[in-house]
């Protein structure tokens, strides 16, 4: 079984979910899966190591600013030409499965050549019954076409439509350690010494503070550390709370972990625009549309009881129904997985 496996590396989220897919594929030694990264150059890509020899196009991505989505911006900042080229070129054929997780050069690949593609991530969940806002028919255009697949697996945090499946989940075996004095945050999409200065303001709390472009230091009450898979996890084990975007793939490690959840939204991005809305209805976390410091000093004084919530191992369901063919209905893969007891 050969399967190439598309992922947009814009957001750290989708990675994450390839790299527990990664993890769970190495129980199948008869499945060779070409894992293909498009949206950040090679070198900005970090702890990639369970993919082994890994593909890179530079595909399409979005362009963000002080916590806001430039679509200008982004409209220019693409190289077009270099993406036609690329799907053009991408041998989709010698494949058995094309798998994508909202990478749009795969997905594109197998539209034009006639190969059957299967999208599987949280963009595909978004069904009628899934909470939804800042839905505009240019973004409603945008999320259809960025990506088209032939069937679409959907990732949320419930039972939104017979193709949604719970999160996949990059997190050590280990549960997490007790919490210890310091929050978490990670808002990636904001200007980061905006953000520093922000922590600043609230000297009776202690903050690590994440990001790419972040040197390892200290300022103030604040830790800020440049971004690293194995020190992340960690601090988010220990974190009392966690603030961030509004991004699926964070939000479901502290659901699951049961921390507290301060989330910002990314102005103008339907998808965080529609977590926010989605949290908020099922009561798993509190949401601030902009920098609100009476909010956070209310939930910074007394973080609320995270949700007594976990799931199951959605990674080692998905690597054995795709080491099958992916021929049982997802509908059946759901079931399934909604009603297991949640991984340990």
């Amino acid at each position: 079984m050969r399967i190439l496996y598309g992922v947009q590396a814009t957001g750290q989220g989708h990675i994450s979910r390839a790299r527990a897919m990664a993890h769970a594929f190495k129980q199948h030694p008869d499945v060779d899966v070409t894992w293909l990264f498009s949206g950040r150059p090679r070198e900005r890509l970090f702890d990639m190591e369970p993919f082994g020899e890994f593909q890179n196009r530079a595909g399409l991505t979005f362009v963000t600013e002080a916590g806001r989505l430039r679509y200008r911006k982004t409209i220019m900042a693409n190289r077009y030409w270099q993406f036609i080229r690329d799907v053009r070129r991408l041998d989709v054929k010698a494949y058995d499965l094309v798998v994508t997780d909202y990478e749009p050069v795969t997905a594109w690949a197998g539209k034009l050549k006639g190969q059957s593609v299967l999208g599987i991530g949280h963009q595909y969940a978004f069904g009628k019954n899934t909470p939804v806002e800042g839905r505009s028919l240019a973004q409603h255009a945008v999320m259809s076409l960025f990506a088209p697949v032939t069937r679409g697996v959907g990732l949320h945090w419930s039972n939104f439509g017979a193709n949604v499946l719970p999160p996949i989940l990059d997190l050590p075996p280990a549960p997490p350690t007790a919490a210890q004095d310091h929050v978490l945050v990670y808002l990636p999409f904001e200007d980061q010494s905006v953000v520093t200065k922000w922590l600043n303001g609230f000297s009776e709390h202690r903050f690590l503070q994440y990001a790419s472009t972040l040197p390892n230091d200290e300022q103030g009450n604040v830790g800020r550390r440049t971004a690293n898979i194995a020190g992340f996890k960690s601090d988010l084990a220990s974190a009392r709370g966690v603030v961030c975007n509004c991004g699926f793939e964070l939000i479901s490690e502290c659901l699951h972990w049961r921390k507290p959840v301060l989330t910002r939204p990314l102005a103008k991005q339907m998808e965080q625009l529609s977590n926010g809305v989605a949290l908020e209805t099922l009561r798993y976390a509190t949401v601030m549309r902009q920098i609100d410091n009476e909010l956070t000093a209310r939930w910074l004084a007394a973080p609320p009881t995270a949700p007594n919530l976990s799931f199951p191992d959605v990674s080692a369901a998905l690597a054995n129904w795709l080491a099958d063919g992916a021929k049982a209905p997802v509908a059946t893969l759901g079931a399934a997985l909604w009603g297991k007891p949640a991984a340990v």
